[in-house]
């Protein structure tokens, strides 16, 4: 059998490869973001065929590790990383919600929610800080690191998936967020689990500035998805949409972005997919940004295929509150390959979406509301049709999001008309008034 392997590479195609315990995040030729580059030719020594039936047979097994959905794709991850240095939560393997109700409403009855909140820490975030965790400890078993920190800028959900990770091998962590940006369930995550939290007077783009002076000086292992490793995690969300439709492609696939690696890691699983012949074609995307934050939409509606960095204003969306997105370079390249196009929303938009979407059995964060938000103008406009069959990524649990969803129905979202919101009947214990509020529920 071929020995397969991953390198370190230049996305934009210098010369010169380094191993993945390298603790490296840019070119050094160009300064240029790096990916990971996967011998393609020796993972064609076994057919399509032969790689469903070994994904199929892994899947969410008890058998260590494949009872996480990333590592029941080692090969096409990190194929030469050692069992006794995987770091992993079980994460992955997430249930494709069939939004049935919500379907027919809006006249698309094959849609579909990608639950990657329901994971570990309750947010995507799980699938990629598994394979850098584990990377990070396989580097320091050879030796070949010597910064034991980890670090990561965060809107939230990183900075919880990073301590989580952390603490599960015993490795210090630092997390830099922007004060008062989080909600509370996001930062007693970090908290909790023995992280030191920064809560820096800045937005996002300011963590992430200081995060890489931190690097630059080598007191830190850089944890945000400028780190490739993110995004091979990242991509595993792709091979499982694909295998819970029996190996078949979606139609569309609608996307909650702000710093953009989750658009480049779509595009990097459904790529060597077809390149292996597990599908025939790529499903088109839609990168769905809040109205606040929209770089990439901005870019798209000029024409140009650079994003230029804005300043993002505060969202409701926060997680996606990014005004200078580190991997809007693969994004576009994805959106290109993809057929894509992008679209956004406003804050009543995502925050009408979040109700209508609960009221379908659905529990949804505001980033889920921007995706849904934005698959409902695309079905107005009659881009995607009634016979599509869509999937919407759905990032985060809408657990971690409390205050926004109790502010929507009390009406305390500033600038909200909030014309879904459901306020609880406060009345006495009166037997006779309670059943009559209830017969009429049914009139």
């Amino acid at each position: 059998m071929a020995r397969y392997r991953a390198v370190f590479r230049c996305f934009s195609g210098c010369a010169g490869e380094y191993p993945l315990t390298q603790p490296i995040y840019r070119c050094p030729s160009c300064d240029g973001l790096l990916e990971v580059a996967h011998d393609i030719e020796a993972l064609r020594d076994r057919s399509a065929a032969a790689w469903m039936k070994l994904f199929d047979e892994r899947w969410m097994r008890t058998q260590w590790p494949f009872g996480s959905g990333v590592w029941g794709k080692r090969e096409w991850v990190a194929p030469e990383m050692p069992d006794d240095c995987i770091v992993s939560t079980g994460e992955g393997g997430s249930n494709m919600f069939w939004a049935d109700r919500l379907g027919r409403e809006i006249g698309l009855p094959d849609l579909w929610l990608k639950l990657c909140g329901n994971s570990h820490t309750g947010s995507f975030k799980d699938l990629g800080m598994t394979v850098l965790v584990s990377v990070v400890r396989q580097a320091l078993k050879e030796g070949a690191l010597s910064a034991r920190v980890l670090c990561c800028a965060s809107t939230g959900d990183t900075s919880a998936s990073l301590a989580a990770y952390g603490a599960a091998t015993g490795l210090p962590v630092a997390v830099l967020l922007p004060r008062g940006m989080v909600s509370s369930a996001q930062l007693v995550q970090p908290l909790a689990h023995g992280a030191k939290v920064f809560a820096l007077e800045t937005d996002f783009d300011g963590c992430m500035t200081v995060v890489k002076e931190l690097a630059r000086r080598g007191l830190v292992y850089v944890a945000n998805s400028m780190n490739p490793l993110r995004i091979e995690g990242q991509k595993t969300v792709s091979l499982e949409i694909v295998q819970q439709f029996d190996w078949e492609s979606p139609d569309w696939i609608i996307l909650p972005s702000g710093n953009l690696g989750n658009a480049a890691a779509l595009y990097a699983g459904f790529k060597t997919m077809r390149d292996l012949g597990l599908v025939a074609r790529m499903p088109r995307l839609c990168i769905a940004q809040a109205e606040h934050a929209n770089p990439v939409y901005r870019a798209f509606a000029a024409g140009k295929d650079v994003v230029e960095p804005i300043r993002a204003e505060p969202t409701l969306a926060s997680a996606i509150q990014i005004g200078n997105p580190v991997s809007a370079p693969r994004a576009m390249v994805a959106l290109h390959a993809m057929n894509g196009v992008v679209e956004q929303a406003t804050e009543e938009e995502l925050a009408d979406a979040c109700a209508r979407a609960d009221r379908t059995g659905l529990y949804t964060c505001p980033h889920t509301g921007v995706a849904l938000a934005c698959l409902f103008k695309l079905r107005e406009r009659g881009l995607i049709e009634p016979g599509h069959r869509v999937v919407v990524v759905s990032t985060a649990n809408g657990l971690k999001f409390t205050e926004f969803k109790l502010a929507y129905h009390e009406r305390r979202l500033p600038g909200i008309d909030a014309r879904r919101a459901n306020q609880p009947v406060i009345m006495e214990p009166d037997v006779e008034r309670v059943a009559a509020a209830i017969a009429a529920m049914g009139a």
